[in-house]
């Protein structure tokens, strides 16, 4: 029951088929993203936004907290170094997110003299010289927690202020004066 237009039209489709298979030759092609190169890339792909740095390297919005609380940390030590440098050759200064602890209940606290605290939350703490379990000397160091520091300041100013107030009561213990002499000059 094949009627002559069935097979010829299954024919017709698979020479077609066949003669542009055969003289089918590949010819590269180029994309559209291809097309671009040397012009400026596109900004927003997908809809995820812009694409790249929107600020330059060197403006300060660059910078992430943490380098901006370390500027702010070498501000407010700054007045310290001038007038007491000489002293604080031996003390290193260290920046760390939170402290470690292991009570929870602030009224079970107890800190010792050269942890600076407030309700019960370390803001500073001064490690004192020693050795480390490799049995290297180590320098004496100040400890800052930028967390707490950061949660205690309402702005920018107020965390230089806060961070000096803290400085002078570390460098104060760790050079064995009163941190009232300490911040007028005495020596």
């Amino acid at each position: 029951m094949n009627t002559p237009a069935h097979p010829a039209r299954r024919d017709h489709i698979s020479c077609d088929a066949r003669d542009v298979a055969a003289t089918r030759t590949l010819t590269p092609v180029r994309s559209v993203r291809s097309g671009l190169r040397g012009h400026a890339p596109r900004r927003d792909r997908r809809g995820r936004g812009l694409r790249g740095l929107r600020y330059p390297v060197t403006a300060p919005v660059f910078k992430n907290r943490a380098q901006r609380f370390d500027e702010m940390v070498l501000e407010a030590l700054e007045p310290i170094e001038e007038r007491w440098g000489d002293e604080l050759t031996e003390l290193d200064l260290a920046v760390d997110m939170v402290p470690e602890i292991e009570q929870t209940d602030p009224e079970a606290m107890n800190w010792p003299p050269e942890v600076v605290e407030d309700l019960g939350v370390p803001l500073a703490q001064l490690v004192p010289a020693g050795v480390d379990r490799r049995g290297l000397p180590t320098r004496a160091r100040i400890v800052l927690y930028r967390r707490p520091l950061e949660a205690r300041s309402r702005d920018g100013i107020d965390l230089v202020d806060l961070l000096h107030e803290v400085l002078i009561e570390q460098v104060a213990c760790y050079l064995g004066v009163e941190p009232d002499s300490l911040e007028a000059g005495e020596n």
